[in-house]
């Protein structure tokens, strides 16, 4: 157990997220880009206005983490 969470405090573990987001324009994509630009963690992100997913590549953070900093947007979301 203590080497478990060692390992997770010296190597944090880089998950990937996929979220539904109700994006209709470029200034809807826009402001879930600032908002996950900004999210420390956050390594990647795509955006897709086309499809309205978004994927986040996080180090470090929970889904729900990535779900509350996204949903700060305005926008709204749903986890896939």
């Amino acid at each position: 157990m203590f080497f478990t969470i060692l390992s997770s405090v010296l190597f944090p573990m880089e998950n990937t997220y996929n979220f539904k987001v109700g994006m209709t324009c470029s200034g809807c994509s826009g402001a879930v880009n600032r908002i996950l630009s900004k999210t420390a963690g956050v390594k990647s992100f795509d955006i897709s206005l086309e499809t309205q997913k978004v994927s986040v590549v996080a180090d470090g953070l929970t889904q729900d983490q990535v779900f509350e900093a996204i949903k700060k947007s305005g926008k709204p979301v749903e986890v896939l």
